[in-house]
């Protein structure tokens, strides 16, 4: 539960858009097991519902998330899949729409998100070497492919925070916008996704997501498989059948 009584993570259906709310505002939506527990749920929900496209995540209050609450961390220690929620992440699209602040794992959250829209000013940091931690949940192992090595390591060694348009500059941003209107501009971004083929947007952030570090050969060899299987789908066939038409495309997911 939140601090408030009520569930650490809400969802909102909106179309083929599933709103995720991390939902612990007095607590700058820090995770507790809770919290942990919820977000691994909506994720189950958003890739089992074949009526959902897109998620979009959000924070509930002034900001998106602090990370870790270490309250609750000293006296029960890590949340319970916490590492693995993490490293699975969700097979369908993310959006998150940071309003004001995603430190440590809040980070690690919108890391787990394929796009980042930002409020302008929000701060942006892995801090976890200030209080004895590392960022364990993805932070080290995602952000190098986003900004490059060394800029991870100086987030990661000074615990330094960079603001949103340090990030769009960066490549760890995609948009920068004015504050309160992250989730607006993150819904948007999602509907556009949900728009196009499912199977071609499943394929492509899964080659996305697997091919990072990769060679050039072993990549081209992973994808090829994944698009011999496209190509035998109804959607593969639909796709051209509708531009011919000049109609729009009556997708089925297969």
């Amino acid at each position: 539960m939140s601090v408030n009584g009520e569930p650490a993570v809400l969802t909102d259906r909106r179309g083929d858009v599933l709103v995720i709310t991390l939902n612990r505002p007095n607590a700058m939506n820090s995770f507790t097991g809770s919290l942990i527990a919820g977000l691994a749920n909506a994720f189950a929900e958003l890739d089992t519902d074949e009526t959902l496209k897109v998620g979009v995540i959000t924070g509930a209050g002034k900001g998106f998330c602090a990370g870790l609450d270490l309250k609750e961390f000293q006296d029960k220690g890590m949340p319970d899949g916490v590492f693995e929620l993490f490293e699975r992440g969700a097979q369908k699209p993310l959006v998150a729409a940071v309003e004001s602040f995603a430190l440590a794992g809040g980070l690690e959250v919108a890391l787990l998100c394929d796009l980042i829209v930002a409020s302008e000013g929000a701060k942006l940091g892995i801090p976890e070497v200030t209080v004895g931690l590392f960022a364990g949940a993805g932070g080290l192992l995602r952000l190098p492919g986003r900004i490059g090595a060394l800029r991870t390591a100086e987030l990661a060694l000074t615990g330094d925070f960079i603001t949103a348009e340090q990030g769009l500059a960066w490549g760890l941003v995609n948009r920068v916008v004015p504050r309160g209107e992250t989730l607006a501009n993150a819904q948007a971004i999602a509907e556009r996704i949900a728009r196009n083929a499912p199977l071609s947007v499943l394929a492509s952030k899964q080659i996305l997501r697997d091919t990072a570090g990769m060679q050039n050969s072993e990549g081209w060899a992973y994808q090829a498989d994944i698009f011999e299987r496209l190509l035998l789908s109804k959607d593969a066939k639909e796709g051209p059948r509708a531009f011919a038409e000049k109609r729009r495309p009556t997708w089925v997911g297969a």
